[in-house]
């Protein structure tokens, strides 16, 4: 029964389909090491002055943000001949100052540096140090906190968001692979990278392990940055099988894509029996590619994989996810460690046999090029990068966007407005030229009265991606009739 109202009131209604938004699909997981790397920072907190002697200087002892919970307080006791103590209460620090007979301070800034270290559960929270001599007396303050902590920007095996910022990048130093890698992925756009940086071992495969550790954890990027990496990469160690196996097994579950480097030293023909080991969610890439080094001051040679994955990232930004990389400049590199011969119309050249063999490279065509649609899969139904990265964005886009769905009332309304939401979407993708076209329904035969007493609901929905045009031909002909046309 409805409640008595003598009035007006309004009744919000939770009906109707849900917008679907797409996922974003530019988001790269990168795994490296960065020996290097900024630490921590530890709180601190300075009473006093070293000018008058009476200074101290408090700086936590475990570095990081967590120090700021630390407080130190000075108190007069306001009696005569008090004793000089110390009482700690969690991580509030509390020195109760000394007095003489005449209720006058007389701890010394050396004599309170004495006490707090005498005291286990002071000494376990902070450093001291007295500033200028120490023997100034100190006087009643009142409470302050530890600031100026800063926790390690590049925690091991911690995933950190890292959209666009030198500043940040700079801050894993130099050493090891990381910051060379972010180099590599900003000469060509400021992406979003998701970073796992791990400890270099004492030999290579100690190494290579811990990369592969470093590739698991990219699994809990989401929860703990908000975001999913969509393309995985580890320059300078994906060219290894047992790095490359992992970065397979982990692109599948995150619906991701790998991008795996052959050895510096690879033949065309070692990377062409390399890309038979893998499927459609690995791209192989042949040769590495010149770079001037400005720190070394001359070229060197560089993994392909980042500045592939960098390119992959501003295609999407700038065209979608659903074109292809592919005959797209690379910027920042002046040549490619091997040569690589192409012309546009000869299929017996290394470029041509490398892509028609799943692995791409690098033509020189006004600028340096990427040249190759292929992943390792021969499978002509998934075998192009862009048609498996396009089912990726729309799966996802469709499965994360249905929470509100779960749990609902399996009505004949339910299913309307789920199908009518996702062929928004679909509809939508269609007009950006992401699909040709896709539909999604409800199987009256699936959702039987059997299944929806089991609180299942089915539906389906198709789409067809666009391909890339990797082979055009024009046919040519001579036609007599254009000579008479002359004359006549």
């Amino acid at each position: 029964m409805t409640q008595f109202l003598h009035g007006v009131e309004v009744i919000e209604v939770d009906s109707g389909s849900r917008s679907i938004q797409t996922v974003k699909t530019a988001v790269i997981g990168l795994v490296g090491t960065a020996p290097d790397s900024a630490g921590a920072t530890a709180a601190s907190l300075q009473k006093g002055s070293a000018v008058i002697n009476d200074g101290l200087l408090f700086t936590a002892i475990e570095a990081g943000t967590g120090g700021h919970a630390i407080s130190v307080t000075f108190v007069d006791p306001g009696t005569a001949n008090a004793e000089l103590g110390v009482s700690v209460v969690g991580q509030k620090i509390t020195v109760h100052l000394a007095t003489d007979g005449d209720s006058a301070l007389s701890s010394t800034a050396s004599d309170v540096q004495a006490v707090i270290v005498a005291n286990t559960d002071a000494a376990a929270l902070v450093n001291v140090k007295a500033l200028g001599t120490g023997e100034g007396i100190v006087v009643n303050d009142a409470e302050a906190y530890l600031s100026g902590g800063r926790d390690e920007p590049f925690p091991l095996n911690t995933p950190v968001a890292v959209a666009g910022s030198q500043q940040q990048v700079n801050q894993l130093g130099k050493a090891g692979t990381l910051y060379k890698a972010f180099d590599d992925i900003f000469d060509q756009t400021g992406a979003l990278v998701i970073v796992v940086r791990v400890a270099e071992g004492s030999s290579d495969a100690e190494t290579q392990a811990n990369i592969i550790q470093g590739m698991r954890v990219l699994l809990s990027a989401q929860t703990q940055t908000g975001y999913k990496p969509r393309i995985l990469i580890a320059p300078e160690f994906s060219q290894y099988d047992a790095v490359a196996a992992e970065m397979q097994t982990q692109a599948a579950r995150l619906r991701a894509v790998a991008y795996f480097d052959c050895e510096q030293g690879a033949s065309y023909t070692d990377a062409i029996k390399r890309q038979r080991k893998y499927d459609k969610r690995c791209e192989l890439m042949w040769p590495w590619v010149t770079v001037f080094d400005e720190d070394l001051a001359k070229n060197v040679n560089r993994p392909l994989s980042a500045r592939a994955a960098g390119l992959r990232a501003r295609i999407d930004a700038e065209k979608g996810a659903w074109w292809s990389k592919s005959n797209q400049e690379i910027y920042g590199i002046v040549g490619t460690a091997q040569a690589v011969d192409w012309t546009l119309d000869d299929p017996n050249t290394t470029a041509n046999m490398l892509n028609e063999n799943h692995v791409s490279t690098v033509i020189q065509q006004n600028g340096f090029r990427f040249w190759g649609n292929r992943n390792c899969s021969d499978d002509r139904q998934w075998m192009f990068e862009q048609t498996v990265r396009t089912a990726d964005m729309i799966n996802d886009s469709i499965q994360l966007n249905h929470l509100w769905a779960v749990d609902r009332n399996l009505t004949k309304t339910y299913f309307d407005e789920v199908c009518e939401g996702v062929n928004d979407y679909l509809r939508q993708l269609k007009a950006e030229g992401a699909i040709y076209d896709g539909k999604c329904s409800a199987d009256p035969d699936l959702n039987s009265s059997a299944t929806v007493k089991q609180g299942l609901a089915y539906f389906d929905f198709d789409f067809e991606p666009p391909f890339p045009a990797e082979h055009i031909i024009f046919r040519s002909r001579l036609n007599g009739d254009y000579i008479e046309e002359v004359f006549n």
